[in-house]
C-alpha cells in the first residue's frame, strides 16, 4: 500500500472452527506501536464452539497501523474486510 493511501477496515470475523469455545483479542497498534491496554478493540471476548462472530468496525489505518489478533486456540481464524483509500 502507497504511503498516501489509508485503508478502512469495515468487517472483522473471528471464526471458531473448534468443538469447544475459545476467546480472542483484537487490537489496533498506531504505527505498529508496541502494545498497551488502551490499544484493544476486544480483549479476552468468548466466541462459541463452531461459531462465527462478525464485528462492524469502519476502523481507518495509515500504512504503517496494525491490526494483532491472539486466540486461546489455533483453531479460531480471522479475516477482515475493507477498502483503500488513495
Amino acid at each position: 500500500m502507497p504511503s498516501s493511501t489509508a485503508t478502512v477496515v469495515s468487517t472483522i470475523t473471528v471464526a471458531n472452527l473448534g468443538g469447544s469455545a475459545a476467546t480472542y483479542r483484537i487490537s489496533v497498534r498506531p504505527a505498529a506501536a508496541a502494545q498497551t491496554n488502551a490499544m484493544y478493540i476486544a480483549y479476552d471476548v468468548t466466541v462459541g464452539a463452531n461459531d462465527t462472530t462478525t464485528l462492524t468496525l469502519g476502523i481507518t489505518l495509515a500504512t504503517t497501523d496494525v491490526i494483532t489478533v491472539y486466540a486461546s486456540t489455533a483453531t479460531v481464524a480471522f479475516n477482515a474486510y475493507g477498502s483503500e483509500i488513495a
